[in-house]
């Protein structure tokens, strides 16, 4: 087995500076263009959930809910467009999305709240695919307070090995808002805050996109950059 696994927190479909204008569209298919095996998201409105699919060229798309929209998906969606740098996830909600190449049958595992009550609500979500568990999680922002992202990322790693079978791969991916997230028994982590873990398998080096793949018009895409790696496994499909 050797899937290519990706995850980029799209910042609504922002850019770097925040503009007028979105380019969520044009992540989701630079993201996709290349057919990864596993594309991880964060910060997708959620009127954008239904249009993934289209955008990603026909990718399988299991979306988590972590904010509903104030109003109704194709007004917020017309007012966020309005103004992107002003309007973002307090009207067109938030959600994140594990999107899979459609050769691959995905069994959804669901998802589960990692933070805790009285802050804003963080998931984790998780699918299975070739005897592998993904998981996909967006932990809190605190960085004067690290032992808050740190054990969300903690309560994702409980979910998702409580839903793998003896001897399943785990690969745990996303924007963990901390940037040293060693977890016993997985792999190294990347050297900023998004990162993918791999348990039970060997796995290529994390790679960081450079600066000049994600430009668009001559506007940065995102806050973050995407990050991505392989995993190799003698773990038969």
């Amino acid at each position: 087995m050797d899937l290519l696994v990706r995850s980029w927190n799209v910042f609504h479909g922002r850019t770097d500076p925040p503009g007028r204008r979105g380019y969520l569209r044009e992540m989701v298919a630079l993201a996709s263009a290349d057919r990864p095996d596993v594309l991880c998201l964060q910060e997708v409105p959620v009127w954008a959930l239904l249009r993934l699919g289209d955008w990603s060229g026909g990718m399988t798309v299991v979306p988590a809910i972590t904010r509903l929209p104030v109003w109704p998906a194709p007004l917020a969606a017309w007012l966020t467009r309005s103004h992107e740098a002003f309007f973002r996830s307090a009207l067109a909600g938030q959600a994140n999305a594990i999107v899979v190449r459609p050769e691959h049958a995905v069994e959804d595992l669901g998802s589960a709240r990692i933070s805790l009550a009285g802050r804003e609500v963080r998931l984790v979500s998780a699918v299975r695919l070739r005897s592998t568990v993904f998981a996909n999680l967006h932990a809190s922002n605190d960085f004067a307070n690290p032992e808050i992202p740190r054990a969300e990322v903690g309560r994702a790693c409980e979910f998702a090995e409580g839903h793998a079978r003896a001897g399943e791969t785990i690969v745990l991916a996303g924007d963990f808002n901390l940037r040293d997230p060693e977890v016993d028994g997985y792999s190294a982590p990347g050297e900023g805050i998004d990162h993918i873990l791999v348990r039970g398998a060997s796995a290529t080096r994390l790679e960081t996109w450079p600066r000049a793949r994600r430009l668009q018009n001559g506007a940065v895409l995102s806050d973050h950059a995407p990050v991505e790696l392989r995993v190799v496994s003698d773990v038969a499909s």
